[in-house]
């Protein structure tokens, strides 16, 4: 069981949410759906994350997988 994640780009995804919607956040990046789950993580002991978006608008989600605030990007990628 892999337990590092593969980083999926060293740039967070710019998407547009919508308030109250729940969406699953990719943890494995191996989801080509970036950065959200399309089921690719099956076997690698990754599971999605769940999230409800607080607000509708652009957000920056982290696509290299070292975020201490995900699914939210937190500048992680600048240090790989």
């Amino acid at each position: 069981m892999e337990n590092t994640p593969h980083s999926a780009a060293k740039a967070p995804a710019k998407v547009t949410l919508e308030e109250g919607k729940d969406y699953w956040y990719c943890t494995c990046g191996l989801s080509a759906n970036q950065p959200f789950c399309d089921g690719s993580h099956k076997g690698s002991g990754f599971a999605p994350q769940k999230f409800t978006a607080e607000k509708s608008g652009d957000a920056w989600l982290c696509q290299c997988k070292q975020t201490k605030n995900a699914p939210y990007c937190d500048g992680s990628h600048k240090g790989l």
